[in-house]
C-alpha cells in the first residue's frame, strides 16, 4: 500500500456552510484507502453538526484537531461575527504550519468571510494572500478548475474601473510564467496557454483599446522567449470555447469575472481553487460561505469533494515550488 496521506480540512467560517460540506465530504466514502482526514476546527462544533446532519464519521479515517480551543466560536448560522473569523484564521495558520513541517500532506480550506476577517482585525484580502504570508511566498496565483477549464487571473480582486489602469506587463508575464510552471504538476507537460485580451475583439488592432498592444502582447512575447507556449491575445468571447475544445491547457484572464464567469457557468457546483506558488498543497471549493442556507442541511459538498480529489492528486506529484 502507498504511504499514508493526511489531508487537513480547515472548517472556515463556522456560521457558513464550511463545517457541513466538510463533514458531508469526508463521510461520503469512496476515498483511497491510504487517505486520512484531519478536520481542523472546533471539536464540539464538529460533533454537534455531525449529530444535526445525522452523519456518522468513520473514526479510523477522520479525526478532529482543534489547535485553538480558547477561540471556540459560538455557532450562529448566517451571522457575520468576529469570533468565527478569529477562529477560522487560527485554524488556517495551524494547518499551514502543519503542512510546512510535514504533519499534514495537504490542506483544503472551507470558505471564510472577508468582512468577518476585517471585523476580527485580520487585514488580508483572503486565503491566498494569508497563505502566501504564512509560507514566505512572494510569487503566487489562483488557478481555478472547472470541468475542462483551468483559469489563472492576471489581477484578482480589483474594481473593474481600476483594471485597465493597474494592469501591467509584469502582471501578465508573471501569470503566464506561474501557469507554465504549474502545468507539469497538474499533469500537462508542454501545456499550451491561451492569453485573453482585455478589450472587446482583443482591441481590434487598437481601435477599441491599446492594452493588447502595449501590455498583453509584449508580455506574451517575453514569455515565449522564456520557453512558455503562450498564445494570444485572444478575444475573451472566444478563448473559453477554444479551451473547452482542447486548444489550450489553461487560460490566463485579465480580471476576476472575465475568467470566473465562464468557469462557473460550466462548473458552478464543482469548481476548485488551487493556489500556485506555495511550497505546500492548498485547494479550496470555488464558492463562498453561503450564509443564506447555513444551518439548514442543504449545502452541496460537490465543490469541496473535487477540492479534496485535487489535493490528493497533487500530493502524488512533485511540487515545483517545494524546496
Amino acid at each position: 500500500m502507498s504511504a499514508m496521506l493526511r489531508i487537513g480540512i480547515t472548517l472556515g467560517d463556522v456560521n457558513g456552510i464550511g463545517p457541513e460540506i466538510a463533514l458531508r465530504a469526508v463521510a461520503r466514502g469512496g476515498w483511497p484507502a491510504n487517505v486520512r482526514f484531519v478536520l481542523v476546527g472546533s471539536d464540539a462544533l464538529v460533533r454537534a453538526q455531525a449529530r444535526a446532519l445525522r452523519l456518522r464519521l468513520p473514526g479510523d479515517r477522520v479525526s478532529v484537531w482543534d489547535p485553538a480551543p480558547a477561540l471556540a466560536p459560538d455557532w450562529k448560522p448566517g451571522r457575520i461575527r468576529a469570533d468565527a473569523s478569529r477562529a477560522a484564521g487560527a485554524w488556517i495558520r495551524a494547518a499551514a504550519a502543519a503542512c510546512l513541517d510535514g504533519r499534514l500532506d495537504a490542506m483544503v480550506t472551507a470558505p471564510i468571510c472577508k468582512e468577518g476577517f476585517q471585523k476580527a482585525g485580520i487585514h488580508v484580502p483572503g486565503h491566498t494572500e494569508l497563505l502566501a504570508e504564512l509560507t514566505g511566498t512572494r510569487r503566487y496565483a489562483m488557478m481555478l478548475f472547472g470541468g475542462p477549464l483551468r483559469v489563472v487571473l492576471a489581477t484578482r480582486h480589483l474594481p473593474l474601473a481600476d483594471v485597465a489602469r493597474k494592469l501591467k506587463r509584469a502582471d501578465v508575464l508573471e501569470a503566464i510564467r506561474i501557469t507554465g510552471e504549474a502545468l507539469p504538476w497538474l499533469g500537462c507537460r508542454g501545456g499550451r496557454i491561451g492569453v485573453c485580451g482585455l478589450n472587446p475583439h482583443a482591441g481590434d488592432g487598437g481601435a477599441i483599446g491599446r492594452e493588447e498592444i502595449t501590455v498583453i502582447a509584449p508580455a506574451i512575447r517575453a514569455a515565449r522567449r522564456e520557453g512558455f507556449n503562450a498564445v494570444g491575445p485572444v478575444p475573451a468571447d472566444v478563448i473559453f470555447r477554444q479551451a473547452v475544445r482542447g486548444d489550450f491547457d489553461a487560460v490566463v484572464a485579465m480580471y476576476h469575472d472575465q475568467g470566473l464567469g465562464p468557469l462557473k457557468m460550466l462548473a458552478f457546483e464543482t469548481g476548485v481553487n488551487v493556489t500556485l506558488g506555495l511550497p505546500i498543497v492548498r485547494t479550496s471549493p470555488d464558492h463562498g460561505t453561503a450564509f443564506d442556507i447555513a444551518g439548514r442541511g442543504r449545502a452541496n459538498p460537490s465543490s469541496i469533494v473535487e477540492a479534496i480529489r485535487q489535493a490528493i492528486a497533487l500530493t502524488r506529484r512533485r511540487n515545483p515550488w517545494k524546496k
